[in-house]
């Protein structure tokens, strides 16, 4: 059986079925009928469908939250798990427009080329090399193409609570290589504290951050305060931080150092370099309190120190902290009140951040989230909204990180280990599944950014790679 020979003969077929599904735009839009994350997505569906079914696959499509391209006999299955959805192109393309991919320099441009598209089509024509073969699997392959994973995979919520088959094992082409065998567990927490102020000096709105998972590269606060800002000559001011008389006070700006919200080690924090100024300030009452807090116990630290929650483990390292958005501003009030909270309270200011939490693979949201709650709640602040997901691990000793591995190793000759990460991937979605791929070692990749591509001589690779292991997992 010569799969690599056969994939040489696919290679143009290959090109064109993903300059197809580049060129359909398919972010989350507005939900129809039969398109629950909008027109664009079941378009791409229905092309990746109409695809696998003139390569002969069995398919079916899920009511528009996804489908699938299936192979072969068996009662277990084997998954491959990609996606079609894409996000959104923004600005900065030199190369081609976002949707209408372009080959140069030995590159394929446009959105979804690298995310995820190009690794599915790798995989799908993997699967069609194989059969082509006349390849008997003992265990189904399915290809399946989520429709909506940069956005709250709700298409694989919908998958497992509506009946969907448990594979045996599997793998998504959404991640790097040589394998992910651990994510950190995730939880993205909201929380809300009301503020009264009657002093002089005031808190009349604090802003920072536009998602948790990126560290802040700039915040900014309104002081309301007397004319007189003498106390200010005292105060020691932080690298970064710049104040501007206003006609009602201060205006303060700190400055940061952006990064993933999943290293926060690698950025600097401007919500906490402002609190940590602001702190100075003669503010009373609620505002004081929460300022306080925000310095006190989080500031700069990345790992949770303040609240004694900074979990370590050999395999993921330590827990990685990120206050990612802050939200306050006085003319923006909660007229409701809650039970048991003081009169005074009603109408008052809501003071939000929003953090972003990452324990190591071995950890429990219990070793550390309760811990945190318990911390802010005694200090007045209020859980508004709470998303978790638990940490991913599979052992590196397991037959299905053993197997994927040696196949990567038989196309590369890279002998390095799995790897624990602290973002998450499509893996998380469903059961037995691990990220292998599409990204190499020290590869440039433009996921999410302007002029995304994918590598073809890494394109064609990955077919390779995947036809080896969807056989090895199969067989």
């Amino acid at each position: 059986m010569d799969i690599n020979a056969r994939l040489n003969e696919l290679q143009p077929e290959m090109l064109e079925a993903l300059k197809k599904l580049v060129s359909i735009k398919s972010v989350e839009d507005t939900p129809a009928p039969g398109a629950p994350y909008g027109k664009g997505a079941a378009e791409c569906l229905k092309a990746a469908l109409d695809l696998s079914a003139k390569m002969g696959f069995k398919t079916y499509n899920m009511d528009g939250h996804l489908g699938w391209a299936e192979y072969g006999e068996g009662d277990e299955m084997v998954a491959v798990l990609g996606h079609l959805d894409v996000v959104p192109e923004g600005t900065g393309w030199t190369k081609c427009k976002p949707y209408e991919p372009v080959v140069a320099d030995g590159r394929l441009y446009g959105r979804g080329t690298v995310d995820d598209k190009g690794p599915v089509v790798s995989a799908l024509f993997g699967l069609k090399a194989l059969a082509d073969e006349g390849w008997k699997p003992s265990r189904r392959v399915r290809v399946l193409f989520g429709c909506n994973e940069e956005t709250g995979s709700d298409d694989m919520k919908y998958y497992m609570e509506n009946g969907g088959e448990v594979p045996v094992c599997g793998f998504t082409p959404d991640g790097s290589y040589p394998l992910i065998n651990g994510e950190k567990g995730i939880a993205i927490t909201t929380y809300e504290k009301k503020l009264v102020q009657r002093g002089d000096w005031k808190l009349l709105s604090i802003h920072g951050g536009s998602a948790s998972n990126i560290v802040p590269a700039k915040a900014v606060a309104e002081i309301a305060c007397p004319e007189d800002v003498s106390v200010l000559a005292e105060l020691k001011y932080p690298e970064h931080v710049h104040i501007t008389p206003t006609e009602t006070g201060l205006h303060i700006e700190a400055e940061g150092v952006s990064a993933h919200g999943s290293l926060p080690e690698k950025g600097e924090n401007a919500i906490g370099r402002l609190c940590l100024f602001l702190k100075q300030l003669p503010l009373s009452g609620d505002a004081a309190d929460a300022i306080a807090l925000i310095a006190d116990k989080i500031g700069m630290d990345v790992h949770g120190e303040g609240f004694d929650i900074a979990l370590e483990d050999e395999l993921s390292g330590l827990l990685s902290f990120n206050l990612g958005v802050i939200d306050c501003d006085e003319g923006k009030v909660l007229p409701a009140r809650r039970a048991g909270e003081p009169e005074e309270y009603q109408g008052a200011t809501a003071l939000r951040m929003t953090i972003n939490y990452r324990w190591p693979v071995t950890f429990h949201f219990e070793d550390c989230g309760p811990k945190l709650n318990a911390a802010l709640e005694q200090a007045g602040w209020k859980v508004l909204d709470e998303r978790t997901d638990e940490a991913l691990y599979c052992p590196a000793d397991s037959e299905l990180v053993q197997k994927l591995l040696a196949v990567y190793e038989k196309h590369t000759g890279d002998k390095s280990g799995a790897i624990c990460i602290g973002g998450g991937t499509y893996a998380k979605s469903i059961p037995n599944i691990l990220a292998f791929g599409p990204g190499f070692p020290d590869e440039e990749l433009k996921e999410h950014e302007p002029d995304e591509f994918m590598d073809l001589e890494h394109f064609y690779l990955n077919a390779r790679i995947y036809a080896d292991a969807i056989r090895a997992l199969a067989e």
